[in-house]
Formats: C-alpha cells, structure tokens, sequence
C-alpha cells in the first residue's frame, strides 16, 4: 500500500504552489511571524483514511520547523471526531498548508470509502474489485493508492503496462484483421505483458481462449450473459466483468463467478469526506 515518495513530494509541492502563489497576503497581513500554535485535523464523519503522508508532505513543504504527530494511519476507519495529525509550529505556516493538506486527505478518504463499501458489497465470493483509468489528470497514482487503502486492487496504471484489445482496435487494424491477428501483434510486441481481451457476446469466447490470453473483459453484459461465459470459459481464463457497476448490483455480479470487477465509479465519482482543521489551546 507504499505510495512513492517521490509522487508524495511533487503533488504537495504542486499543490501547495497552487494555492498559496507568491504569498498567503491574508495570514501575512494579521498573523505575526513569531506567533505559535497547535492544531490538529480531524474527521467529521465516518470514512476510511486515504492521504496523510500527502498531507503531512504539504506541511513540510511550507515549513520543515513544523512537528507533525499523525494518530492514525492510511487505511484505518474513523469515526466522526477522530484526530488525523497535530501540527505544532509557526501559527503562520499551519494556516498557509491548512487547505492544501485537507483537500488531499478529504479526496482521497473518498476514494477509500468508495471502495471499501464496494469490497464489502461481494464479501463471501471470490471476485476482486479493480479501479480504471478513470482518475483525475494528474493524480492517478493518488488515486490508485487511495483505492488500496479502502481494500481494493489496481488494474493496469496506463497504456503501457497491460495489453487490452477493445472493439475500437480491431475496427481500426484495417478490412481482413481478426481478434487472433491482434493478439499475435500483441504477443510479438511484447510476450511478458499480461494480454487482455474485450468481449461483447458469447461466441467470442472460443476464439480468444483459443489464443491464450491472460484476461477476458466481459463488456457490458447482463448477469445472465456474464453468467454463461463464465460456465463456458470454465476457469481457463481470469475473467473480469465492466460496465455499469453500482453498489446495488455489485453483488450479483460478483456471485456470478468472474475474477474481477473494475469500477469507474471508485475515481471518476467521488464524494468527497468532511475533515476540518482545528486550533488548540497551547
């Protein structure tokens, strides 16, 4: 669930230089350098954690005096009124990172909510919830870690890390081109790289097994439908299902026996969670 700390640091520096520009002109015009204080984060409603040591990052970034004393970790469930981090420092410098920081824990506990109810929702089958490419620009590998911390799995990080021939592909390989000429090309382009298929109907099925790829995407399909290539695929292939997931029907897709479900929702839909930063007393 490690998160590169390279990615830390460039996300908190971006993101606390797009706030805070050349200067915080409020907090310079009425707080006095030499003040200190004491604050602390904390949750306003339930949720799974996601982005503390982003959070902690923007912190350092303003200001490497500031002592930072996280109570809890990525991943773990709060309740309303837990404490997240104290920070105790310059009044000047908490005031400054405050919004940067909360912004990344509040987006990023989303995405680890979101996924944690949907990791529940398919409790007893065997089925793993998957994100997409469906993130922010710009904060996927954010994104994609917050999804670990509410319990999922991550598909493929971009173009270049998995194979997966879609409908659009084969459309564009030209009069004559067959799904088999698309794995060949795919294989000799790179043997090692897991091969994934799209598939829309049954009979595809054959075919693709037939050539040995890794994953069979169900698309869009109705239970039943995922129900049958399922029984017909027979565990040859890890087969994953997409399409219109939602927490009222995850299940039932899940009790269909597919390996994984991928879920756009998890990060192109988030809701984000209610933190806020508190002063206390000294």
């Amino acid at each position: 669930m490690l998160l590169d700390p390279a990615i830390i640091r460039e996300a908190a520096a971006r993101a606390l230089g797009e706030d805070r520009g050349p200067a915080d002109i409020t907090t310079l015009a009425c707080v006095k350098p030499e003040i200190q204080a004491r604050a602390r984060i904390f949750a306003k409603e339930s949720c799974v954690l996601a982005g503390l040591p982003v959070a902690e990052q923007v912190f350092r970034e303003q200001d490497v005096a500031l002592v930072l004393t996280p109570h809890v970790q990525d991943g773990q469930f709060l309740k309303a009124g837990d404490t997240v981090l104290e920070i105790q420092g310059s009044a000047a410098s908490i005031l400054t990172a405050e919004r940067s920081a909360l912004n990344f824990i509040q987006q990023l506990s989303g995405v680890a909510t979101n996924t944690r109810l949907f990791v529940e929702a398919i409790a007893g089958t065997k089925a793993q919830i998957l994100d997409t490419r469906k993130t922010v620009p710009g904060l996927r590998a954010l994104q994609k870690y917050a999804v670990r911390c509410g319990g999922g799995t991550n598909h493929r990080f971009g173009l270049y890390d998995r194979f997966l021939i879609k409908d659009n592909h084969l459309a564009l390989m030209g009069t004559g081109n067959t799904l088999a000429q698309a794995i060949l090309a795919a294989r000799a382009l790179d043997p090692e790289a897991v091969l994934e298929v799209e598939v829309d109907r049954l009979e595809q099925i054959p075919e693709v097994i037939s050539h040995g790829v890794d994953l069979i995407l169900l698309d869009n399909m109705t239970t039943g439908q995922m129900r049958a290539c399922v029984a017909l695929i027979a565990g040859q292939v890890m087969t994953e299902a997409s399409g219109n997931m939602t927490l009222e029907r995850v299940h039932e897709v899940a009790e269909t026996g597919v390996d994984f479900i991928s879920v756009g929702a998890l990060t192109h839909t988030v809701q984000a969670v209610d933190f806020s930063l508190e002063m206390l007393a000294p």
